[in-house]
Protein backbone atom coordinates (compact mmCIF):
# COMPACT_ATOMS: atom_id res chain seq x y z
CA UNK A 1 0.00 0.00 0.00
CA UNK A 2 3.29 2.51 0.70
CA UNK A 3 4.42 1.18 -2.30
CA UNK A 4 0.79 2.22 -4.68
CA UNK A 5 0.88 5.55 -2.22
CA UNK A 6 3.94 6.88 -3.61
CA UNK A 7 3.13 5.95 -7.25
CA UNK A 8 0.09 7.70 -7.00
CA UNK A 9 1.40 10.90 -5.07
CA UNK A 10 4.87 11.21 -7.64
CA UNK A 11 2.10 11.22 -10.24
CA UNK A 12 0.37 14.36 -9.50
CA UNK A 13 3.04 16.07 -6.84
CA UNK A 14 6.91 16.55 -7.80
CA UNK A 15 9.05 13.42 -5.99
CA UNK A 16 10.76 15.97 -4.14
CA UNK A 17 7.13 17.43 -3.04
CA UNK A 18 5.92 13.84 -2.90
CA UNK A 19 8.34 12.73 -0.55
CA UNK A 20 7.69 16.17 2.05
CA UNK A 21 3.92 14.03 2.15
CA UNK A 22 5.50 10.38 2.46
CA UNK A 23 8.15 11.79 4.86
CA UNK A 24 5.54 13.00 7.59
CA UNK A 25 2.32 12.02 8.91
CA UNK A 26 0.94 15.39 8.07
CA UNK A 27 -2.77 16.02 8.75
CA UNK A 28 -5.02 17.48 5.54
CA UNK A 29 -5.03 21.01 6.84
CA UNK A 30 -1.08 21.29 6.86
CA UNK A 31 0.15 23.20 3.75
CA UNK A 32 2.83 22.35 1.31
CA UNK A 33 4.55 25.64 0.11
CA UNK A 34 8.52 26.82 -0.82
CA UNK A 35 9.53 30.08 -2.45
CA UNK A 36 11.92 30.06 -5.32
CA UNK A 37 14.13 33.00 -6.55
CA UNK A 38 14.59 31.69 -9.84
CA UNK A 39 12.15 29.41 -12.15
CA UNK A 40 11.55 29.63 -15.73
CA UNK A 41 7.73 29.63 -16.51
CA UNK A 42 6.08 28.09 -20.08
CA UNK A 43 2.81 28.20 -21.53
CA UNK A 44 2.47 26.35 -24.74
CA UNK A 45 -0.54 27.25 -26.37
CA UNK A 46 -2.51 25.95 -29.74
CA UNK A 47 -4.81 28.88 -30.44
CA UNK A 48 -5.98 27.41 -33.47
CA UNK A 49 -7.40 24.20 -31.63
CA UNK A 50 -10.50 25.89 -30.77
CA UNK A 51 -11.34 26.90 -34.01
CA UNK A 52 -10.93 23.40 -34.77
CA UNK A 53 -12.79 21.67 -32.03
CA UNK A 54 -16.62 20.89 -33.09
CA UNK A 55 -19.58 19.80 -31.65
CA UNK A 56 -21.42 17.75 -34.34
CA UNK A 57 -22.96 14.48 -34.82
CA UNK A 58 -20.34 13.86 -37.77
CA UNK A 59 -17.78 14.58 -35.02
CA UNK A 60 -19.62 12.60 -32.35
CA UNK A 61 -20.09 15.37 -30.62
CA UNK A 62 -16.46 16.31 -30.23
CA UNK A 63 -14.99 12.94 -29.44
CA UNK A 64 -12.87 13.03 -32.02
CA UNK A 65 -11.53 16.13 -31.02
CA UNK A 66 -11.00 14.93 -27.75
CA UNK A 67 -9.19 12.01 -28.87
CA UNK A 68 -6.62 14.57 -31.16
CA UNK A 69 -5.83 16.77 -27.86
CA UNK A 70 -5.69 13.77 -25.88
CA UNK A 71 -3.00 12.50 -28.47
CA UNK A 72 -1.33 15.87 -28.04
CA UNK A 73 -0.93 16.22 -24.64
CA UNK A 74 0.28 12.49 -24.16
CA UNK A 75 3.12 13.10 -26.49
CA UNK A 76 3.98 16.85 -24.77
CA UNK A 77 4.50 14.12 -22.08
CA UNK A 78 6.48 11.44 -23.22
CA UNK A 79 9.15 13.94 -23.26
CA UNK A 80 9.56 14.71 -19.58
CA UNK A 81 11.01 11.13 -19.36
CA UNK A 82 13.72 11.65 -21.52
CA UNK A 83 17.16 12.70 -19.43
CA UNK A 84 17.53 16.26 -20.85
CA UNK A 85 14.40 17.31 -19.43
CA UNK A 86 14.21 15.75 -16.16
CA UNK A 87 14.55 18.87 -14.45
CA UNK A 88 11.32 20.43 -15.93
CA UNK A 89 7.83 20.15 -13.84
CA UNK A 90 4.84 20.06 -15.61
CA UNK A 91 1.73 22.41 -13.89
CA UNK A 92 -0.95 21.48 -15.74
CA UNK A 93 -2.65 21.98 -18.76
CA UNK A 94 -5.94 24.69 -19.60
CA UNK A 95 -7.48 23.68 -22.75
CA UNK A 96 -5.30 23.36 -25.41
CA UNK A 97 -2.53 25.29 -23.65
CA UNK A 98 0.72 23.14 -21.59
CA UNK A 99 2.58 24.97 -18.44
CA UNK A 100 5.24 23.88 -17.25
CA UNK A 101 8.93 24.99 -15.24
CA UNK A 102 11.88 24.52 -14.30
CA UNK A 103 13.98 25.58 -11.41
CA UNK A 104 11.61 23.76 -9.30
CA UNK A 105 14.32 21.79 -7.59
CA UNK A 106 14.09 20.19 -3.80
CA UNK A 107 16.71 22.85 -1.85
CA UNK A 108 16.23 26.10 -4.01
CA UNK A 109 18.53 27.18 -0.95
CA UNK A 110 21.36 25.61 -3.37
CA UNK A 111 20.71 28.46 -6.42
CA UNK A 112 22.71 30.82 -4.96
CA UNK A 113 25.95 28.42 -4.32
CA UNK A 114 26.26 28.06 -8.32
CA UNK A 115 28.14 29.73 -10.84
CA UNK A 116 25.83 32.59 -12.63
CA UNK A 117 25.70 30.18 -15.87
CA UNK A 118 25.22 26.98 -13.94
CA UNK A 119 22.67 28.89 -12.05
CA UNK A 120 20.88 29.73 -15.48
CA UNK A 121 21.22 26.47 -17.29
CA UNK A 122 17.37 25.52 -16.27
CA UNK A 123 15.98 28.26 -18.70
CA UNK A 124 18.26 26.78 -21.71
CA UNK A 125 16.42 23.64 -20.76
CA UNK A 126 13.08 25.49 -20.71
CA UNK A 127 13.73 26.87 -24.49
CA UNK A 128 14.85 23.34 -25.58
CA UNK A 129 11.87 21.53 -24.26
CA UNK A 130 9.84 24.37 -26.05
CA UNK A 131 11.11 23.78 -29.45
CA UNK A 132 10.70 19.58 -28.96
CA UNK A 133 6.98 20.40 -28.25
CA UNK A 134 7.11 22.04 -31.58
CA UNK A 135 8.80 18.97 -32.87
CA UNK A 136 6.43 16.89 -31.66
CA UNK A 137 3.76 18.79 -32.65
CA UNK A 138 4.90 18.73 -36.32
CA UNK A 139 4.74 15.03 -36.17
CA UNK A 140 0.90 14.79 -35.10
CA UNK A 141 0.06 17.38 -37.66
CA UNK A 142 1.98 14.76 -40.48
CA UNK A 143 -0.10 11.52 -39.20
CA UNK A 144 -3.74 13.66 -38.77
CA UNK A 145 -3.21 16.37 -41.78
CA UNK A 146 -3.38 18.87 -39.71
CA UNK A 147 -1.35 22.08 -39.12
CA UNK A 148 -1.79 23.37 -36.08
CA UNK A 149 1.05 25.73 -34.73
CA UNK A 150 2.45 26.28 -31.25
CA UNK A 151 2.40 29.54 -29.58
CA UNK A 152 4.84 29.74 -26.11
CA UNK A 153 5.63 32.45 -23.90
CA UNK A 154 8.31 31.90 -21.35
CA UNK A 155 9.30 34.36 -18.63
CA UNK A 156 11.15 33.99 -15.31
CA UNK A 157 11.67 34.81 -11.70
CA UNK A 158 10.78 34.40 -8.09
CA UNK A 159 7.45 32.13 -7.87
CA UNK A 160 5.53 30.48 -5.18
CA UNK A 161 5.17 26.58 -4.93
CA UNK A 162 2.40 24.96 -3.42
CA UNK A 163 -0.19 22.02 -3.21
CA UNK A 164 -3.74 23.75 -2.86
CA UNK A 165 -6.37 20.67 -1.69
CA UNK A 166 -6.32 17.84 0.59
CA UNK A 167 -8.49 14.77 -1.45
CA UNK A 168 -7.08 15.79 -5.02
CA UNK A 169 -4.11 17.48 -4.51
CA UNK A 170 -2.76 19.99 -6.90
CA UNK A 171 0.61 21.16 -7.48
CA UNK A 172 1.06 24.73 -8.60
CA UNK A 173 3.12 27.95 -8.63
CA UNK A 174 2.09 31.70 -8.36
CA UNK A 175 3.69 35.45 -8.91
CA UNK A 176 4.06 38.30 -11.41
CA UNK A 177 6.68 35.88 -12.85
CA UNK A 178 3.98 32.97 -13.85
CA UNK A 179 1.62 36.09 -15.02
CA UNK A 180 4.26 37.56 -17.13
CA UNK A 181 4.65 34.40 -18.56
CA UNK A 182 1.08 33.50 -19.51
CA UNK A 183 1.28 37.23 -21.31
CA UNK A 184 3.97 36.30 -23.34
CA UNK A 185 2.11 33.57 -24.29
CA UNK A 186 -1.14 34.82 -25.46
CA UNK A 187 0.43 38.48 -27.20
CA UNK A 188 2.75 35.94 -28.87
CA UNK A 189 3.13 34.70 -32.82
CA UNK A 190 2.48 31.35 -33.92
CA UNK A 191 5.44 29.23 -34.09
CA UNK A 192 7.51 31.62 -31.97
CA UNK A 193 8.75 31.64 -28.50
CA UNK A 194 8.37 35.08 -26.76
CA UNK A 195 10.40 35.70 -23.67
CA UNK A 196 10.92 38.97 -21.52
CA UNK A 197 14.00 41.24 -22.21
CA UNK A 198 15.38 39.80 -18.55
CA UNK A 199 14.84 36.28 -19.91
CA UNK A 200 16.60 36.81 -23.45
CA UNK A 201 19.35 38.65 -21.55
CA UNK A 202 20.15 35.44 -19.65
CA UNK A 203 19.45 33.05 -23.38
CA UNK A 204 21.93 35.43 -24.44
CA UNK A 205 24.57 34.61 -22.47
CA UNK A 206 23.81 30.58 -22.85
CA UNK A 207 24.47 31.14 -26.33
CA UNK A 208 21.32 31.48 -27.95
CA UNK A 209 20.22 34.15 -30.70
CA UNK A 210 16.98 36.95 -29.65
CA UNK A 211 15.61 38.84 -31.82
CA UNK A 212 14.38 41.97 -30.52
CA UNK A 213 10.26 42.25 -31.58
CA UNK A 214 9.66 45.71 -29.53
CA UNK A 215 7.30 47.13 -26.75
CA UNK A 216 4.54 45.56 -26.72
CA UNK A 217 1.19 46.60 -24.55
CA UNK A 218 0.83 44.01 -22.02
CA UNK A 219 -2.49 43.64 -20.29
CA UNK A 220 -1.74 44.17 -16.32
CA UNK A 221 1.95 45.08 -16.75
CA UNK A 222 1.91 48.09 -19.45
CA UNK A 223 4.26 48.26 -21.99
CA UNK A 224 6.99 45.64 -22.20
CA UNK A 225 10.20 45.04 -24.65
CA UNK A 226 10.13 41.61 -25.69
CA UNK A 227 12.05 39.42 -27.78
CA UNK A 228 12.01 36.50 -29.92
CA UNK A 229 14.02 33.15 -29.24
CA UNK A 230 16.05 32.25 -32.57
CA UNK A 231 14.73 28.78 -33.79
CA UNK A 232 17.97 27.69 -35.97
CA UNK A 233 20.31 28.66 -33.13
CA UNK A 234 17.97 26.78 -30.70
CA UNK A 235 18.15 23.67 -33.14
CA UNK A 236 21.93 23.57 -33.89
CA UNK A 237 22.51 24.09 -30.09
CA UNK A 238 20.11 21.32 -29.11
CA UNK A 239 21.91 18.67 -31.47
CA UNK A 240 25.57 19.33 -30.22
CA UNK A 241 25.12 20.73 -26.44
CA UNK A 242 22.57 19.16 -25.15
CA UNK A 243 22.49 15.63 -24.35
CA UNK A 244 19.71 13.03 -25.11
Amino acid sequence: MENLNRLLLENVLPAHVAEHFLARNLKNEDLYHQSYDCVCVMFASIPDFKEFYTESDVNKEGLECLRLLNEIIADFDDLLSKPKFSGVEKIKTIGSTYMAATGLSAMPSQEHSLEPERQYMHIGTMVEFAFALGAKLDVINKHSFNDFKLRVGINHGPVIAGVIGAQKPQYDIWGNTVNVASRMDSTGILDKIQVTEETSNILQTLGYICTCRGVINVKGKGELQTFFVHTEMTKSLSQGNVAS
